[in-house]
Order: structure tokens, then sequence, then C-alpha cells
């Protein structure tokens, strides 16, 4: 029995794959065409994106929100679990990035569930709030410039409902969170996870999937 989280070697890694992994044509196209990519790193893993597709149809969601798409395959995973009226309130400002994926989004038949804003993301969720769509939402995910977090996590978990969950990538930030910070993007992924760790609102679980993801539900 192991009393922590194994460190994954390549050998291991592709075995997780190999005996986990079920993609979608399109996901694996989408992969490909992003590994190039001089930003690829910003890309979640496809076992990342398979886990939170479980989540969402563990939840039932149907009414989601994404917080930076780059290339678009964390919507495209999410928009393939979420049933026929499902929806991702998808933000980001780069058309650029975002361009990439609408081709595989529609070849997947899925472009119709991603209702992509490209607007600084606290304007896009202010105004859903404004709109009155507090508690309307199921599920949440947060990966985009780190010094947002902190207001992207107070947005969503209020326009999420109870019992909604809110997933936030890259809290790990390669081991960088655990010692002295040296910028502002480690200050502020540590300033968050002691914040969420001592917040009563949500029930917590850190996790060691890829670049680290908390889960947040709200209570």
């Amino acid at each position: 029995m192991s009393t922590r989280s194994l460190n994954l070697d390549d050998t291991l890694y592709d075995y997780l794959l190999a005996h986990s992994l079920r993609e979608h044509p399109e996901q694996a196209a989408l992969r490909a065409a992003t590994r190039g990519h001089p930003h690829a790193g910003m890309q979640i893993s496809p076992e990342q994106g398979q886990f939170m597709a479980l989540l969402v149809k563990l939840l039932g969601a149907r009414q989601t929100i994404e917080i930076g798409v780059f290339t678009g395959y964390s919507a495209l995973s999410v928009a393939l679990a979420l049933p026929a009226d499902g929806r991702i309130l998808a933000c980001d400002i780069s058309a650029e990035y975002t361009r990439i994926g609408r081709p595989y989004w529609e070849r997947a038949d899925v472009a119709h569930k991603i209702d992509l804003r490209l607007a600084p993301a606290l304007e896009t969720l202010d105004a859903e709030l404004a709109a009155g769509a507090a508690g309307r939402y199921d599920f949440a995910f947060i990966d985009a410039d780190k010094t947002g977090y902190a207001d992207y996590y107070e947005r969503c978990l209020q326009l999420l409902r109870p019992g909604g969950l809110i997933a936030i990538d890259n809290v790990l930030w390669s081991g960088a969170v655990a010692r002295p910070a040296q910028d502002d993007d480690t200050r502020a992924l540590q300033a968050l996870n002691e914040r969420l760790h001592g917040d009563e609102r949500i029930d917590l679980s850190m996790l060691p999937v890829s670049d680290g993801l908390t889960l947040a539900r709200k209570r």
C-alpha cells in the first residue's frame, strides 16, 4: 500500500493513458494541433480533461463556466460530457488562440454548446451576476491569469448553485508554491491556496493531478 501519491515516470504515465484515456477523435486531433504551439504548455493534460468530464457527468451539470480557453481542449472535453441542452460560458481574451479550437468543436458537433465570450473574464462574470444568474451554474473551471484567480473564484462561487463545483488549475505551479515566492503568479497562487483552505463556504480537495487541481464544492 502507498501512503502518498505516486510519482509518474514516462513508462507509468504511458500505461495510465493506455488503460484509462478515452478520447473523441477531435480531442486527439486538437491536442496534436496544439502540441507545436509556442504556448503548448498552457493546455491541460488529456487525463485531466477526462477527469473533469467525469465530474461534469457525476454532477449532472448543464450550465458551466470556463475561464481561460486557450485552443479549446478543456472546453471540448466538457462540452462532450454535457447533455444536448448543456452550455459552457467560455471566457477568454484571445481570438487568435480560441480560433484554433473552433473547427474541432464544429466537427465534434458541440460548438453550439460553447458560448465563447472574448472579453476580460471579470466583465463577463459580472454581467452574468447583474443579469440575475447567481446560483444558476453547476460547474466552473478556472485556468487563466494566476493573479486574477482570487477574483474569478469569488465570482464563480456566487454563480454556482449549492453543491456546484469549482475546479482550479495550476495550484501546485510546478512545486513553486511550496517555496518562497519569486514572482507575482506564485504569490497569488499561494495566497489563494491559503484562502481556500480556511474557506468555510466550500468543501475542499487539492489533488496532485497534472500541475495541481483544486476542487471546491459550494456548500
